[in-house]
């Protein structure tokens, strides 16, 4: 019998249980990363929505279980229904309000982030009132690499960090560990991941979803952060510099102008990779940042529904399929963009990617300005 049970939780994508006035969602794909298919979107939402309206509900844990909290989207779903330009509309919708959920929550959230915590997956750490991590924590945003945009309301999360680090992190996809995610506000917490499965203990047992409750709970475990001496946070001036440039174009030259001079060797492999990467998810992705400083969540939420349907109809190029060829199909590592240079990429093409859908497809979320972790990023 307790093999059988092992064997009904192994096939749950997403495994709810009830503990006391606690609940705790475990991600539960480890062989794939733990990434978001079409049923970890719906069982994810459905018990976000019942734990909400559960008046014994006080606190929400979620981790992942395995190596990664989340790799983000499942790529080969998106893959498959390329033939069929729509096929993959209604997990894509029920995603975006899943992330307007998470950011807007009414009872207090804590993510564990004990590895890989990427794209769309990091959607579901970012925004929570507490967002825990840990040595092992790896977090980016590399979607504009395979011809993809920053999405899942990464437009909103990465304007508002400080300087021009949002097109940085959007363009290049650099990683951050979980110090690095700590000091700039993505995470709250640095908990040694020695120490994680002791404060899970502590936040079941609690009885209380109260903020400071939580909030303390958490400190008693968590260490103070000090960045690495090589940290990419200690490269701002640079980073300000070379990513205020108007353009992809312009922005990669006064990077590789940085980049020939002593000291800055740290740059070239980062330039190789904007090199490789789709023009075309270059030009969507900064083009998406930068409007979103002056939008609230919904208006990003919106816009990068537009933008995802867009991309994957192949409204003005087929990159983000050829980018998942490349890198998860036959991973020959070898895409071929179209257009191929960021030349090639004409500006009234990418207008089209932001256009309104036609009829009723547009994402309808409130219409609020609300949104409970808003000031986390404000510089």
């Amino acid at each position: 019998m307790a093999k059988e049970g092992r064997n009904i939780i192994d096939e749950q994508v997403v495994v709810g249980e009830e503990k006391g006035f606690v609940r705790l969602a475990t991600l539960n794909r480890p062989r794939q990363l733990n990434v978001i298919s079409s049923e970890v979107v719906l069982k994810l939402a459905e018990y976000l929505e019942t734990w909400e309206k559960d008046d014994k509900t006080k606190l929400i844990l979620i981790k992942g279980a395995g190596r990664a909290f989340s790799a983000g989207g499942d790529l080969k779903m998106f893959y498959d229904g390329r033939e069929s330009r729509d096929s993959c509309l209604e997990v894509v919708y029920r995603m975006y309000w899943l992330c307007y959920h998470i950011h807007t929550y009414k009872k207090t959230q804590v993510s564990l982030v004990n590895g890989i915590s990427m794209g769309g997956g990091a959607s579901l750490m970012v925004p929570m009132k507490f967002s825990v991590v840990t040595e092992k924590t790896v977090f980016a945003t590399p979607e504009a690499s395979i011809g993809f945009h920053t999405d899942c309301g990464f437009s909103y999360i990465h304007s508002r960090l400080p300087g021009h680090l949002g097109e940085f992190l959007a363009l290049t996809g650099a990683r951050l560990n979980g110090k690095e995610l700590v000091a700039i506000g993505m995470a709250t917490h640095f908990v040694p991941s020695a120490k994680l499965a002791d404060l899970e203990e502590r936040l079941v047992g609690l009885d209380s979803g109260e903020m400071d409750v939580v909030r303390s709970t958490v400190e008693e475990f968590s260490e103070k952060v000090d960045l690495d001496k090589d940290s990419i946070l200690n490269k701002q001036t640079i980073i300000d510099e070379c990513f205020s440039k108007e353009s992809v174009k312009q922005i990669i030259q006064a990077f590789e102008a940085e980049g020939s001079k002593e000291g800055n060797e740290w740059i070239t492999p980062v330039i190789k990779g904007l090199k490789r990467s789709s023009p075309t998810g270059l030009k969507i992705t900064i083009r998406s940042i930068r409007e979103g400083r002056k939008q609230t969540l919904g208006d990003c939420l919106k816009k990068e529904f537009r933008i995802t349907v867009n991309i994957l109809r192949s409204t003005i190029s087929p990159d983000v399929y050829e980018g998942i060829r490349a890198l998860t199909i036959e991973k020959d590592n070898s895409p071929k963009w179209s257009p191929a240079t960021l030349d090639e990429v004409a500006e009234e093409k990418i207008n089209l990617v932001f256009e309104p859908l036609e009829g009723d497809l547009e994402l309808h979320i409130p219409e609020t300005e609300e949104n409970r972790w808003g000031g986390k990023y404000e510089t």
